[in-house]
């Protein structure tokens, strides 16, 4: 299961895959990561996805990452007494607190969170962007809205607001059950949705305890007003691009996701690019050549992850669209351009010992072109600020945690395996030479690097490295 390829992949089950057979196919096509949707199956059903993913790993030998992917609050219209209406543009359409059928000129919006919150020139949109209104009245218990863009609008359709600041959590109480549910069977990260301010991973962080770690989906414009706070307060980040590009101008989310992924990358935390990246794959058995330059353009940018969603827990081909998106990143990664575009995008290192050794270990081994860097890491920490430099060696960590090694499968470069605490250096660079020539990536007679902090078992304290020749036999 040595995979060449850097960055990770990360796939959706669903009714296509949810099944020992495809499970195993779809990590030989190169899945790292699986993701549980969590607005599908309840706790009993969370309970036997993890299971099943398990009992594979364990078959695999191979640390796979679970990724539980909160719902967040669904925010919706209520129902019309015909089933639809047609909105035309220029007129004037009402959400109120009457719980009757709607009709063509009001409809019933269930939350009066938003009527309380929304003021005069804040834009609302129906039906994932499709209609678009302005507010030109607000009052807590009805908002009158001029129809800009019109179109059909049918029972339960989705309500974004662009320009409101919602006061609700980003948890609801289903959250929480699955929050509970997840965490009980044992995933490594949970996504949180409708990420609006830093307090809304507060809550989840609080209850997981350390248990999993935390993941913001950056999707509202909200949450960019506040990116640097949401991104120090989180563990990692994903870019959800298909709620951004309905809450935003499309045309501004090809640069949010340069931006997300470079300052995640600078922090050192894994981010994930999703939504809509092989979308054509649903019912295609080759995606588009567009989709093509776009899962490229992720690879090209140092991305720790892509993800599919629909394309693996629905579509018709799962495992063709994760063999697609395993063959475009092993190619961008051998693209002669692709390592200068990675080394250009290198940040500035926060002034701490740790960095300094990561920075240092990704130099040396670039210098002497090492077989593999091997990391030494309890918590994870050593083997994402490692992973941060991009070094053109393969990364090894080297863990006696198999959370830890879990969490790593979403880490660029990074091939976690799980050992036995060492005690003493020789030892340590005995087990590590063995364990590098036993996962395919030196043979004897080469060179690796070893970073480590000792004494051996003190989280957060990276200060030493060490080069180590592989003995011929």
């Amino acid at each position: 299961m040595r995979r060449l390829r850097r960055i990770k992949i990360i796939a959706t089950l669903g009714p296509k895959t949810l099944n020992p057979a495809s499970l195993r196919q779809l990590i030989e096509a190169g899945v790292d990561v699986f993701r549980l949707n969590m607005s599908h199956g309840g706790r009993d059903a969370i309970r036997d996805r993890v299971a099943m993913i398990r009992a594979i790993e364990r078959d695999l030998d191979r640390p796979i990452g679970i990724l539980a992917d909160l719902q967040g609050p669904k925010l919706r219209v209520a129902s019309f007494a015909g089933g639809k209406v047609e909105l035309a543009k220029g007129a004037t359409f009402t959400l109120d607190s009457n719980p009757a059928p709607g009709d063509a000129k009001r409809v019933h919006l269930p939350h009066p969170e938003i009527l309380s919150s929304l003021e005069p020139g804040h834009r609302v949109l129906l039906d994932d962007g499709k209609l678009a209104m302005t507010v030109v009245k607000a009052t807590p218990k009805k908002t009158t809205l001029r129809v800009d863009i019109g179109g059909a609008l049918s029972d339960r359709k989705g309500v974004s607001l662009p320009d409101t600041i919602i006061p609700v959590s980003a948890m609801t109480e289903k959250d929480r059950g699955d929050l509970d549910a997840a965490l009980e069977a044992g995933v490594d990260w949970i996504a949180v949705s409708f990420v609006q301010r830093p307090d809304d991973l507060a809550e989840v962080r609080k209850v997981a305890r350390g248990r999993a770690l935390v993941m913001a989906k950056i999707e509202k414009p909200q949450a960019i007003a506040r990116l640097d706070e949401i991104m120090e307060a989180s563990d990692a980040l994903m870019v959800a691009r298909g709620d951004l590009g309905v809450e935003m101008p499309m045309e501004k989310v090809p640069g949010l996701q340069k931006r997300i992924t470079r300052e995640a990358r600078r922090l050192g935390k894994p981010v994930v690019i999703a939504t809509q990246m092989l979308e054509s794959m649903i019912t295609s058995p080759v995606p588009t050549r567009a989709e093509t330059s776009d899962v490229a353009t992720a690879v090209f940018e140092g991305a720790d992850a892509v993800m599919l969603s629909a394309e693996s827990a629905v579509g018709q081909y799962p495992i063709e669209a994760v063999a697609m998106m395993n063959r475009i990143a092993n190619e961008v990664e051998s693209d002669p351009l692709f390592r200068a575009i990675i080394d250009n995008q290198r940040a500035d290192h926060e002034s701490t010992g740790s960095d300094a050794i990561a920075a240092a270990a990704r130099a040396i081994a670039d210098t002497l072109d090492l077989k593999a860097i091997i990391a030494l890491t309890a918590s994870g920490s050593t083997g994402l600020r490692v992973a941060r430099e991009r070094s053109q060696s393969p990364v090894i960590a080297l863990t006696p945690s198999i959370d830890t090694a879990r969490r790593l499968a979403l880490a660029w470069g990074v091939h976690a395996v799980t050992t036995e605490d060492f005690t003493d250096q020789e030892e340590m660079v005995t087990r590590a030479c063995a364990i590098a020539t036993h996962e395919g990536f030196a043979s004897p007679g080469d060179r690796i690097m070893i970073v480590a902090g000792v004494p051996f078992g003190s989280q957060g304290a990276t200060n030493m490295v060490r080069i180590a020749f592989i003995p011929k036999h």
